[in-house]
């Protein structure tokens, strides 16, 4: 009798599944226990004994002729740092039970060395980590592996499942941290990211990539993306524009050629660019993905949900000028596959410092959201037709910005190609004067050793600088030609969608 106790037990706490909320003592109604043990057992309220406790009355169904045992059972408090927080009285459908996620997303602006008041701020967050025990937890910058394993010393009792992706010079800032299971990851590093001459910025020796986990929570496949694309810096004039409208073509790509055994896609990170810019449009519409910011049913944090604020004392206010009340590229977007639901409870951002503190987790707005994920009955397929041909026009948009990049991208390569064939013919003028003079044609060297060698030595940096850079953009026009053909063909299958209906 004892196991069916611990069956019905283990259905109702051990499962992932969220319980109604309502006070101390609460067990589910009759219609949510159907879902979980049908004709098996039956719960009633008890008194409990102790605060935060969760008394069950079990009752096993007899069979004809035989007798009815019943017994109480009351669970403790759990001894983890981070309790499963009560899920909101939700509306059932078809008896189908709601598991409730909370998702924490942050750009930690954790730059060694350059980063202020960096440790301490680490130290902050991964604090408010412990205390608030979300599900999942998304973040960005965390560039020291030092801080990484700090955070991940720190937090193992309430989310004893993390990663850490590497790649690029200094790493791609990016880890999760979860209460579940992780089943496997993979990383893609972007094609495109910056140029390694604009050393100011930086964004090139980071390695900007997206990083996937997949994770298993009752039964349910859930894809986690997490990312970080390259910096806008200067809005009027983006020189870095079709670098991450590539980054957004490439990440919308690899989710959509990733998650077809997945059941719930959720993509959490620092994008750079604002709602109604063409790369989020173009990811958006090319994946299907929800932003939790406009799905929201309640929403407490900054005005429109930015996370970019010019009160942060991090931000340098001059850079939000055109922008009072700040700007929105921390992103919590989702998405169902296969037979499944999701809403949008609440999504919150922070504003401003810490609690009992003085200073902010970073420079950016953390962003938290509680998805509720619903079974439905039946699949529903993809519509088409209207919005196909919205996309077809994000499309084009973009491909003309990547097709204007190209275009840029080609006369830096003709220019670069065009010093380094100088200062070859330079260096070859320089090798034919020494071998004249070595060989007694001429009577005198006409210039002075010292200054014959060190133009030697600086048209022979200029022709490894000039070659370098000539490579360097040969392969930007490759990969920006390349994706311009992908979205040529993309534009074309959605332009022939609505004919073949």
């Amino acid at each position: 009798m004892f196991g069916y106790m611990d069956r019905c037990m283990g259905a109702v706490w051990g499962s992932g599944w969220a319980l109604p909320a309502g006070g101390e003592g609460k067990v589910l109604e009759h219609s949510e226990r159907s879902s979980f043990l049908p004709g098996l057992c039956s719960s009633s309220a008890l008194p409990p004994s102790q605060p935060g406790s969760l008394a069950l009355s079990c009752t096993l169904h007899r069979l004809p002729g035989a007798v009815t045992p019943t017994h109480s059972l009351q669970v403790l408090p759990s001894a983890r740092c981070c309790p499963l927080a009560p899920a909101k009285p939700r509306q059932a459908m078809e008896g189908e039970p709601t598991l409730r996620l909370r998702i924490f997303d942050l750009n930690c602006w954790a730059i060694r060395y350059l980063s202020k008041r960096r440790q301490e701020r680490v130290r902050l967050i991964g604090d408010t980590l412990r205390r608030e025990g979300f599900d999942l937890v998304l973040l960005q910058e965390v560039w020291s592996e030092q801080d990484y394993s700090d955070l991940r010393v720190k937090l193992a009792g309430c989310y004893p499942f993390s990663h850490y992706f590497r790649s690029g010079v200094i790493g791609s800032g990016l880890c999760v941290f979860s209460r579940f299971p992780i089943l496997d990851t993979l990383l893609y590093q972007y094609s495109l990211n910056g140029y390694p001459y604009m050393l100011q910025h930086g964004d090139w020796f980071c390695g900007k990539s997206v990083g996937l986990v997949i994770i298993k929570i009752s039964g349910i496949i859930f894809n986690v993306y997490v990312t970080h694309l390259h910096a806008e810096y200067c809005r009027e004039k983006d020189a870095y524009l079709p670098h991450r409208l590539v980054q957004a073509w490439e990440l919308a790509q690899f989710i959509r050629h990733t998650s077809k055994a997945a059941d719930v896609v959720l993509l959490g990170g620092d994008l750079n660019m604002h709602p109604e810019d063409v790369g989020i449009r173009l990811l958006r519409g090319w994946t299907g993905l929800r932003d939790a910011f406009a799905e929201a049913m309640r929403f407490e944090g900054c005005k429109n949900g930015c996370t970019l604020v010019p009160d942060n004392c991090f931000i340098d206010k001059s850079e939000l000028l055109p922008f009072p009340l700040g700007i929105r590229i921390d992103y919590i977007l989702y998405k169902a596959i296969s037979s499944f639901t999701v809403k949008c409870e609440e999504l919150k951002t922070t504003t401003g410092p810490a609690l009992g503190t003085d200073i902010p987790f970073s420079d950016h707005e953390a962003v938290m959201a509680t998805l509720h994920i619903q079974r439905r009955g039946q699949p529903v397929g993809a519509a088409l037709g209207a919005a196909d041909l919205a996309l077809a026009d994000v499309v084009t948009e973009a491909r003309t910005e990547v097709g204007v990049g190209l275009q840029a991208a080609q006369r830096q390569r003709y220019s670069s190609g065009r010093m380094a064939v100088l200062a070859l013919l330079l260096l070859l003028l320089q090798a034919a004067a020494a071998l004249g003079i070595l060989a007694g044609l001429g009577t005198e060297q006409p210039f002075p050793k010292l200054s014959f060698c060190l133009l030697a030595f600086l048209a022979l940096g200029v022709l490894v600088l000039a070659t370098g850079l000539h490579l360097f953009h040969t392969m930007e026009v490759k990969m920006l030609h390349g994706t311009k053909d992908q979205m040529g063909m993309a534009l074309r299958a959605l332009q022939e969608r609505p004919s073949e209906g």
